[in-house]
């Protein structure tokens, strides 16, 4: 594995399982959090700024779909990233609720979380033990 595979995979995994655990502890915050982002214009704008410029920083930088599930994962954590940051910015902030409404962030927000955390887990894990191959 790449180092920049390594770095990138404890990186995101560790992000994903922190952020995971503390959405987990602040349920009703974090969904009052996400939908006042969307109804605040220029805050969804800045997220989604942010958002492009972590997604097309991952996909210059690791677009290796080779190698193994991690450094897989680490290219489509980046894709996703760069789409989602894309949408942010060309849709609406009504579009966004709409989005928002039909994911059904709240009804499944512990599942959502889940995913955050097994994927964090699996990448630290993965970055962890490449290392010290």
């Amino acid at each position: 594995m790449l180092p920049i595979t390594r770095f990138l995979s404890k990186l995101i995994g560790l992000y994903c399982v922190l952020i995971a655990l503390s959405m987990a502890a602040h349920k009703e915050a974090t969904v009052d959090t996400v939908t006042a982002l969307v109804r605040d214009p220029p805050l969804l704008l800045i997220a989604g700024i942010i958002a492009l410029i972590v997604g097309l920083a991952l996909v210059l930088c690791h677009n290796i779909w080779s190698g193994g599930a991690v450094p897989v994962i680490v290219t489509l954590v980046g894709w996703i990233s760069l789409i989602r940051g894309l949408v942010v910015l060309f849709l609406t902030p009504n579009e966004e609720l709409g989005l928002i409404a039909g994911l059904h962030y709240e009804r499944w927000f512990y599942p959502y979380v889940a995913i955050a955390f097994v994927l964090g887990a699996y990448l630290t894990y993965g970055g962890f033990k490449a290392e010290s191959n």
